[in-house]
């Protein structure tokens, strides 16, 4: 049976200029640019550069009062992409390429990398292999990952080369064949393990009693090597521990990921440009927001007056009012984009300026311990902003102090109470633990109760296992892995 009912509710709705400035906050000073830059390339009405944009905007808001003050356009229902279709085509698509006879080449030739895998295969070139050999050795090339290993079984090997490459052969040929590919380099490639990775490296060096005796400690005792067990390994190698002391420097030399080691160009190297610039002048911190992120824009005197133009005109035909409406569609972007990218400054401005007040005693030292508890509620508080806005803001952006390049979220963190009640800082508490950890015997480590012993004699009162985790957090092994002999 149908009913008809009322139903009131209420909802929030972001406004598409609200959704723009979320989006280009979020953006650190790099991907920024290239926003900007493809917000210029797609409206011909935003133009960079020095413009009285204030009286422009004035002029461009005249031009909206509708046409002889009785009609009015709405742009609310206007899909911008209906104009875009029926653009005319573009005088260079009709053309074989774009330059002229009397043009100079505008390409700028470059060097292509290799991957890592074709580096292997030109150097099995030089090898004698038959048809059979050949297509296994470039088939195990192809299973080496970015780190160097082959993580298969032979037996996997031995069934994907049946069905894949219709190839039937023997395990026996296999390893015959991966010997010959373990030889490229560099040393240590192809390897199936972390063992036999160190152990094929080895084997490259001049032979000499320490090498000798490194080798035999991995292929017979690797666990418990890995495990540091040196008084087991002296015991049972029937060694000193200076012997021991330099096999294991001899181990330490080489290298556990061999593929880390290619230096092709097919790398990709990242740059991080700072958003912000701190500076210490006269003992008071200065902040400064990266140039790149205030470019000049102002909203195209051609496009306006273009507008006006069609606006003065009496006798107005369906195409012209079509082509008034994708005009003022533009100028609106224009002026969104531009109110939009100065919300933006500002915002980061004064998000990055409460940061810097809040965390003062450590811009103006640089020491980690007077790191203030910081989360993101106590910033939004501070500015008045939603705790989403501060975290758009520190999750992607960098700042230049006195003491290094770092990423604003870096100075967040806890807070944990001392023995006197007080809060301090996460941060405070790892870093005096790295400090003790760097400063302890290497022969003898101390273990995290004792950590957290020496911590709650530091007035630091935490548990072991926070102890732990903040140990993990360093990056720090457990102290059976920090032993030295």
């Amino acid at each position: 049976m149908l009913k008809q009912y009322l139903q009131f509710k209420l909802s929030q709705k972001l406004s598409p200029q609200q959704i723009q400035l979320m989006k280009l906050i979020q953006l650190p000073t790099q991907a920024f640019e290239q926003r900007l830059k493809q917000e210029l390339e797609e409206n011909p009405a935003l133009e960079t550069g020095k413009e009285e944009a204030e009286s422009l905007n004035d002029e461009f808001e005249d031009n909206y009062e509708g046409e002889d003050g009785t009609e009015d356009i709405n742009t609310e229902d206007i899909n911008i992409d209906d104009y875009l279709s029926d653009d005319e085509i573009p005088d260079y698509r009709t053309k074989a390429n774009n330059y002229s006879a009397d043009d100079d080449e505008k390409s700028v030739p470059y060097a292509a990398g290799i991957s890592f895998n074709q580096y292997l295969l030109r150097q099995l070139n030089t090898s004698y292999l038959n048809e059979e050999e050949w297509s296994i050795a470039e088939f195990l090339v192809g299973s080496v990952d970015e780190s160097g290993y082959i993580r298969r079984p032979i037996s996997d090997i031995l069934d994907d080369l049946a069905f894949t490459q219709n190839i039937y052969t023997e395990e026996k040929t296999i390893e015959k064949v991966l010997e010959l590919v373990q030889e490229l380099d560099p040393p240590g490639v192809a390897a199936r393990s972390l063992e036999e990775c160190l152990i094929i490296q080895l084997k490259r060096k001049e032979v000499t009693p320490s090498v000798e005796l490194a080798t035999a400690i991995l292929e017979k005792s690797f666990e418990q090597f890995t495990k540091k067990h040196y008084k087991k390994l002296i015991q049972k190698h029937n060694i000193s521990e200076e012997e021991l002391r330099e096999a294991i420097s001899e181990i330490e030399k080489l290298n556990p990921k061999p593929g880390g080691s290619y230096s092709g160009n097919n790398r990709m190297i990242e740059h991080v440009v700072p958003d912000f610039t701190i500076k210490i002048a006269e003992g008071e911190l200065e902040l400064t927001l990266n140039g790149r992120n205030a470019p000049e824009l102002h909203v195209s005197r051609e496009y306006n007056n273009m507008l006006k133009g069609y606006k003065d005109s009496k006798n107005k035909s369906k195409s012209q009012k079509d082509t008034v409406m994708f005009i003022k569609q533009k100028l609106d972007a224009a002026k969104w984009f531009i109110d939009a990218i100065r919300q933006r400054q500002q915002t980061l401005f004064i998000t990055m300026n409460a940061i810097m007040q809040y965390q003062k005693e450590y811009f103006l030292t640089g020491d980690e311990r007077n790191l203030r508890p910081m989360i993101l509620k106590d910033i939004a508080d501070k500015i008045d902003m939603d705790v989403s806005t501060v975290s758009r803001v520190a999750n992607s952006k960098y700042v230049d102090t006195p003491y290094g390049t770092k990423l604003i979220k870096e100075y967040f963190s806890e807070s944990m109470k001392n023995d006197q009640g007080e809060d301090v800082s996460t941060k405070e508490i790892k870093k005096i633990l790295e400090n003790v950890i760097r400063e302890e015997s290497k022969k003898k480590p101390l273990t995290d109760d004792k950590l957290a012993a020496i911590l709650k004699e530091k007035g630091y009162p935490i548990a072991r296992r926070t102890v732990a985790k903040y140990r993990e957090q360093l990056d720090i092994p457990v102290a059976r892995l920090r032993k030295q002999i």
